[in-house]
């Protein structure tokens, strides 16, 4: 009888024996594992059938969990690895059959084992304001977020919540009180336990993700008034995250959420993991800061502007993508040829090469 737990906890430990990111199972096929960016199929590892993985579910979701995931046939879920590692998961069918995605939650690191400029570090500081990181799928923005939430706790005394689906990194309270709230176990939804906040005298709130406009307008109400807001998006960069958050409200509510985020937006953090040529993943990235004239471009629906204001306005912290990338090339960090494949400006780089 095949132990699904210890071979769950060996393919988790060549993820990580690996430097791995990912790990792929599915009935059917082989498993894989994702390093550095690439897909590995592990080919001496047999194939899983139906029974294995009906198995290995069973080892990571409980009964009312799986209730769940038949009921709504996909699930996003957490395991913790022995007290050392924690990974985050989704299980899903395909063409009837369980396959599970899950990716290792790297351990909390400051900014600059992360390779992030100090700046976040002055936003980490702000008593009060909305900043998110945004950026695809799968480009640290969550590891950005912890290492924002980790610098307060080591340094302020605050009461930080986190609201997420599910809880990814877990934090050691040090100087601050951290509660961490799961959305289907310890809330009923992101919106309720952002409305309860207000009620819990806390100073930072981290919510894992934006998912629709009333999540949106409790957190911008709840940075205007007194709270620290840290959060993400799925956006390629600041100016078409600002277009995303407005045109996410119907056409009434556009302009009060328009002035708001004008005054209420701290900033906005755009990030891309690129490989490095001494193997791993550097970020490159775009920071908008608000100022008088993002505000004024906000309010006057003149978001296309913003990217001019980013470029100008590098004496006052801002960073533009393609001079990020133009740094980490003058550095040896990264190649030439990732450079123009992973900037959103390739013209504009070619001039500054």
């Amino acid at each position: 009888m095949t132990n699904h737990k210890k071979e769950l906890e060996d393919l988790i430990l060549t993820v990580i024996h690996e430097n791995g990111s990912d790990l792929h199972l599915g009935a059917g096929r082989v498993p894989a594992i994702r390093v550095a960016g690439e897909l590995i199929f592990l080919l001496k590892h047999p194939v899983f059938s139906r029974e294995d993985m009906e198995g290995i579910l069973g080892e990571i979701l409980d009964k009312p969990k799986m209730e769940k995931f038949l009921e709504n046939q996909e699930m996003d879920f957490s395991y913790d690895f022995r007290g050392e590692a924690r990974l985050r998961g989704n299980v899903f069918f395909q063409k009837g059959l369980i396959n599970i995605a899950f990716r290792l939650v790297p351990k909390v690191k400051n900014f600059k084992d992360l390779n992030l400029p100090s700046i976040l570090e002055e936003i980490s500081r702000k008593k009060q304001g909305f900043f998110l990181v945004v950026g695809p799928v799968g480009q640290g923005k969550s590891t950005t977020l912890s290492s924002m939430i980790n610098f307060v706790n080591n340094e302020q005394t605050r009461h930080i919540i986190t609201i997420e689906d599910p809880i990814e990194y877990v934090y050691i309270p040090n100087k601050s009180i951290i509660n961490q709230r799961e959305v289907g176990i310890d809330t009923k939804d992101f919106q309720t336990a952002l409305k309860s906040v207000f009620r819990e005298d806390v100073n930072v709130i981290m919510i894992g993700e934006m998912r629709n406009p009333e999540t949106i307008a409790t957190a911008v109400t709840a940075a205007e008034t007194g709270h620290l807001v840290l959060s993400t998006l799925h956006t390629n960069n600041a100016s078409q995250t600002i277009d995303r958050i407005i045109d996410s409200f119907p056409g009434y509510q556009q302009d009060q959420i328009r002035v708001q985020l004008a005054s209420s937006l701290l900033g906005i953090f755009s990030q891309r993991l690129i490989p490095r040529i001494a193997g791993g993943l550097i970020p490159a990235y775009e920071l908008l800061l608000n100022n008088n004239a993002v505000s004024n471009l906000i309010r006057e629906k003149r978001t296309h502007e913003i990217d001019v204001v980013i470029e100008t306005g590098m004496e006052g912290g801002m960073v533009d993508l393609n001079h990020s990338l133009l740094e980490l090339v003058r550095a040896g960090e990264i190649t030439i040829e990732n450079a123009y494949q992973y900037s959103l400006n390739p013209k504009g780089l070619e001039r500054m090469l």
